[in-house]
């Protein structure tokens, strides 16, 4: 049973709490979300400790990664670590196939100047100019995956 001591409202004592946090409810840019994402993604990093950092809830990162890997969110690149897509060399073409290969290779070449690369995701093979815009084709496979899931 809880005994009130009068003498303590005398002396004008009170009891307050105090709030920590914030107040409202944040609105997060995509470019903020990418750097907070980018940050879980550092190594020796955790989730818990980023979002303790930015005073979120930590599950409200692994819904920001989720929709980073889905192709929702761009991530920001740190420019100093420098991102490298693998070069694999084709498999053997068979009989068949290599003829028409060669068919279509002839065909490109006589329409085309310019060196390529040929990127194959999700299914769809596709043949990009060098110098194409980075912005573009970042936007374009991320298209393709997410037609394909």
């Amino acid at each position: 049973m809880d005994v009130i001591n009068d003498d303590a409202k005398a002396a004008g004592f009170r009891r307050i709490e105090v709030l920590t946090g914030p107040g409202r409810r944040r609105r997060w840019s995509d470019a903020e979300k990418a750097r907070i994402v980018a940050e879980t993604l550092r190594g020796g990093a955790t989730v818990t400790e980023v979002a303790r950092r930015w005073a979120l809830c930590p599950q409200q990162i692994w819904g920001w990664r989720r929709q980073a890997r889905e192709g929702h969110l761009a991530l920001i690149q740190d420019e100093h670590v420098p991102a490298f897509v693998p070069i694999v060399p084709a498999a053997p073409l068979a009989e068949t196939d290599e003829r028409r290969a060669v068919s279509v290779g002839q065909a490109a070449q006589r329409t085309r100047s310019a060196p390529c690369l040929e990127i194959r995701l999700a299914g769809a093979v596709l043949r990009v100019p060098v110098e194409t815009d980075g912005t573009l084709l970042t936007e374009v496979l991320r298209a393709i995956r997410a037609s394909a899931a």
